[in-house]
């Protein structure tokens, strides 16, 4: 007897393939969907060919899905505004939502699908009747920081079935049932990005837009030097700043009104607190103001975390670490976890206190 339905987000390699794989072995309808959201040159985020070959090898229904508008409505527009603003964005945590969920929820409705799944490292689990998503038994690919800002809705039809496997074993799945994209490797850039030259991508992007160079400050105040120009620089930055003051130079905070950049030292860019905007709460009901609570914080995907009492300020969250982090960037996104690893919400750095 069937499982149900479930639609299955492709990308193309091998981690949502083994997904699909696995759903069909434990006896779901799977239907592949590849989301094709955006047109260059070297677009790994949607090789529809691969997922079809998967599909067709596999014996399920595969169909490509256009996005391409809604992606650069609600992804890459934000980001080059990000850039213009002096901020890091994280375009990852957005398009998880706003177009791979959102679409492929639209899809699972039309095809009368009652879940969804993809190839993400992360568990859901259930807890005060919230669903939360939790750390995967394969820690160095985690990706629950990613899915932080997904909606009770959304993870109420959510499967992840690579949620107990590590890389390894999913690679080894793949080489044993045949599949082409066993050793492909994985994406590291952003999708739209495929070169990392960000710089680059806002010039072609926004070319009138684009601040032109300004002054390098310390902390003092005291120019330092030309920049060339905010887009070209982010918080913690070290390589590429041109300056040679006798110690290793850090950017600190970037001022785009006055088309600014302040650099510091090592200790300088390490903060005790910050404050977060465009909230979403997972694992818990939303903090009322001044409530708060305590639990683990990361402010970067690759950063291992760290303890903070976390306060609401009504529309924003104040965040105060217990030992100082290192290069908090508004635009990236702080996640907070409990200490079983379920995220139990998360939001956009706005501000960096002290």
């Amino acid at each position: 007897m069937s499982k149900g339905k479930v639609i299955v987000g492709m990308s193309g390699g091998v981690d949502s393939a083994v997904a699909a794989y696995l759903l069909k072995e434990e006896g779901y309808d799977v239907i592949g969907v590849t989301l094709k959201s955006w047109e260059g040159e070297d677009n790994r985020c949607c090789e529809i060919d691969e997922a079809r070959n998967t599909a067709f090898k596999l014996s399920f229904p595969f169909y490509p899905w256009n996005t391409v508008m809604n992606f650069r409505e609600k992804i890459v527009e934000p980001f080059i505004d990000d850039y213009l603003r002096g901020r890091t964005p994280n375009p990852c945590v957005l398009c998880n939502r706003y177009v791979k969920w959102e679409t492929l929820i639209h899809i699972a409705k039309i095809k009368d699908a009652e879940y969804v799944a993809t190839g993400h490292y992360a568990r859901i689990e259930k807890m005060n009747d919230r669903f939360a998503v939790g750390v995967a038994k394969d820690k160095t690919k985690d990706q629950s920081y990613m899915l932080y800002n997904l909606t009770q809705d959304d993870l109420s039809h959510t499967l992840f079935p690579l949620a107990n496997l590590t890389k390894s074993e999913v690679r080894g799945i793949a080489k044993d049932i045949g599949l082409s994209v066993a050793e492909k490797g994985d994406s590291q850039e952003i999708c739209f990005v495929t070169d990392g030259n960000y710089a680059e991508f806002l010039e072609r992007e926004r070319k009138d837009e684009i601040p032109k160079e300004g002054n390098f400050l310390d902390t003092k105040g005291n120019v330092l030097g030309k920049h060339k120009g905010i887009t070209h620089y982010t918080v913690g930055q070290r390589k590429g700043l041109g300056l040679a003051l006798g110690f290793p130079a850090y950017v600190k905070k970037i001022r785009p009104q006055k088309n600014e950049v302040v650099i510091g030292s090592v200790e300088e860019i390490f903060s005790k607190t910050i404050t977060c905007e465009k909230v979403n709460f997972m694992g818990i009901a939303p903090l009322q103001e001044n409530e708060a609570i305590n639990a683990k914080v990361k402010i970067r995907y690759h950063h291992a975390g760290e303890n903070a009492k976390i306060e609401s300020l009504g529309d924003k969250l104040k965040i105060a670490f217990e030992n100082s982090v290192k290069a908090a960037a508004p635009g990236q996104s702080a996640v907070f976890y409990n200490n079983d690893g379920l995220v139990l919400g998360g939001g956009i750095i706005a501000d960096v206190l002290d």
